[in-house]
C-alpha cells in the first residue's frame, strides 16, 4: 500500500483503542440545552427567539445575517427559559440561549426532504447547506457554504475529504466512516454538484484500514472519487498538510487552499450535508468521543448540540477517579475546560478526560538548541524564535518569522525536551499581531 505523507510532524501514542470498535450510540435526551449564537468562525448569529418561546428540533433561534457566519437552531423542543451570556468551550463568554426540554421532542413542521440532487441546482444546494447551519466539524467550525462559494477569479479543480483523524484518543470520525458510509458519499456527490468538480480525493491515515476498505468499496463504482491511504502522522489532517501530502500543491504563506484550487471538508461535515438534502434537518447534533483514563466507560456518542459536558461524561459512567484536567478535542490541539456546564457546540468532536498524573504540568527549561521543533514543523517555521520574540513582546519580529502561519498543531511543543510551551507562546504572538492589525 503506498502512503503518501508531507514533511516534518511527530507520532504521538494514537491512544484510540478505547473507542476505535464503539459503535456510535445515540445520547440521551438532555433535559436542558445551552445554545451558543456564535459556534463557527466569523459573525455572531442574531437572536430571533426570546425568552418564554416555545421551539421545536430544527427551528431557528439564530439568523447568521453576515456572509460569514451560520444560523444556529434548537436540538430539542420546549422551552427557552434564559437568554444570556455564558461560558463558551473555546474560552470567554458567549451570548447563549437556554432551553428546556418538554420531552416531546417534536420537530419542527417546516422540516422536509428537499429531494435528489440532481432536481437541485448548484446555488440551491448552498443555501440549503447555509440554512442548515453546518460548519467545518472538525475543530475549525468555518461556514461550510462560504468555502463552497470562492470567488469567481479562484478556479476550484479538487475537493478533498478528510478522514484523517490524526488526533490521539479520537474516534468519532473514523466511526462516522464505518457506520454512515453512504452519507459520506451523498454528502461528497452534493459538494462535487455546488462547486462543480469532478475531482475528489478521501484522505484516510493507515491505522484505519477498515475504514479505508468500507470507502473503497463504496466508491468502487465511481470515476471520480478516489481514497488515498495517508501515513499515520501528526497533523496529518491540517489542511495544507492534507494539500501537499494528496496533490503535491503548497499553499502560500497566508493563503487558502482556494489560492492551489482545492477545497477541504471533513466526513462529519459532508454527512451534516447529506442529513440536511435528505431529510431537511439542521445540523442540531453530532459524533462526539468521550475518552480517557479519566473516565469510566468511554463512548461515541450522538450527541444534541448544546448538551452540557456533564450530561455526556455521566453517560458515561461518570469520571474514574478525581480528573486532571478535561478538554474539549484531543490532547494536541484541545481546549482545556475550567467548567462541565459548558455545551457541546458544532466544532466538539470529543471530551478528553485526562487523570492528575497525566496532566501533570512541566516546569520549562532552557532551550537547548536541538532544532527539533524546526524539524518537525509541519508549515517549516522556526518555533523557537518565533516564542522567544512572544516572550520579549518583540510583535513585528513575529510576524516577520511567519507567526500567523503558525496552525497551532503542538507538535513543537510534544517534541520539546524542554518542556516549552511553544505552540501557546506563538498563539499569544498570533492574538497581538492580530489586534494590532485590527486596530490600524
Amino acid at each position: 500500500m503506498i502512503r503518501k505523507t508531507f514533511k516534518g510532524g511527530v507520532h504521538p501514542p494514537h491512544y484510540k483503542e478505547a473507542t476505535e470498535h464503539r459503535e456510535i450510540e445515540k445520547a440521551r435526551l438532555p433535559q436542558r440545552v445551552i445554545i451558543p449564537l456564535q459556534q463557527h468562525i466569523g459573525a455572531p448569529c442574531e437572536l430571533i427567539v426570546k425568552v418564554g418561546d416555545k421551539v421545536k428540533v430544527g427551528q431557528k433561534i439564530g439568523e447568521g445575517k453576515a456572509f460569514v457566519s451560520a444560523p444556529v437552531h434548537a436540538s430539542i423542543s420546549g422551552e427557552v427559559v434564559s437568554i444570556e451570556t455564558l461560558p463558551h468551550p473555546v474560552g470567554g463568554k458567549v451570548l447563549s440561549v437556554v432551553i428546556q426540554s418538554d420531552g416531546l421532542d417534536e420537530v419542527d413542521n417546516n422540516i422536509k426532504p428537499f429531494g435528489s440532487i440532481e432536481s437541485l441546482s448548484p446555488e440551491e444546494l448552498k443555501k440549503i447547506i447555509r440554512e442548515a447551519g453546518i460548519v467545518g466539524m472538525g475543530g475549525a467550525a468555518f461556514p461550510t457554504q462560504v468555502k463552497l462559494s470562492p470567488p469567481p477569479e479562484k478556479t476550484i479543480d479538487t475537493v478533498i475529504i478528510n478522514g484523517a483523524e490524526c488526533e490521539p484518543y479520537l474516534t468519532a470520525d473514523h466511526r462516522v466512516m464505518l457506520e454512515r458510509t453512504e452519507d459520506v458519499v451523498f454528502g461528497i456527490k452534493v459538494v462535487m454538484r455546488a462547486v462543480g468538480v469532478s475531482s475528489v480525493y478521501i484522505g484516510i491515515e493507515d491505522n484505519k484500514p477498515d475504514a479505508i476498505k468500507k470507502l473503497e468499496e463504496a466508491v468502487s463504482g465511481e470515476e471520480n472519487i478516489k481514497v488515498i491511504p495517508l501515513r499515520a502522522k501528526y497533523p496529518q489532517g491540517g489542511e495544507k498538510q492534507l494539500i501537499y501530502a494528496i496533490t503535491g500543491r503548497e499553499v502560500p504563506s497566508g493563503g487558502l487552499p482556494m489560492e492551489v484550487g482545492v477545497i477541504v471538508q471533513n466526513v462529519g461535515t459532508v454527512t451534516a450535508i447529506a442529513r440536511a438534502v435528505k431529510t431537511g434537518m439542521p445540523l442540531i447534533e453530532r459524533v462526539v468521543t468521550v475518552t480517557g483514563s479519566g473516565v469510566k466507560k468511554p463512548r461515541n456518542l450522538l450527541a444534541r448540540i448544546g448538551t452540557p459536558f456533564k450530561d455526556l461524561i455521566e453517560e458515561c459512567g461518570g469520571f474514574n477517579g478525581t480528573p486532571g484536567k478535561v478538554i474539549m478535542g484531543g490532547p494536541m490541539m484541545g481546549i482545556a475546560q475550567t467548567s462541565l456546564e459548558v455545551p457541546v457546540i458544532k466544532g466538539t468532536s470529543g471530551i478528553l478526560v485526562l487523570t492528575k498524573e497525566e496532566a501533570k504540568q512541566y516546569e520549562p527549561g532552557p532551550c537547548i538548541k536541538c532544532a527539533r521543533c524546526v524539524d518537525i514543523c509541519p508549515i517549516n517555521l522556526l518555533p523557537t524564535r518565533i516564542s522567544h520574540f512572544s516572550q520579549m513582546g518583540m510583535w513585528d519580529e513575529a510576524e516577520e518569522y511567519n507567526a500567523l502561519d503558525c496552525i497551532e498543531c503542538g507538535s513543537c511543543s510534544y517534541i520539546c525536551p524542554s518542556k516549552i510551551p511553544l505552540v501557546q507562546r506563538i498563539r499569544i504572538a498570533k492574538g497581538e499581531i492580530l489586534a494590532r492589525k485590527r486596530k490600524k
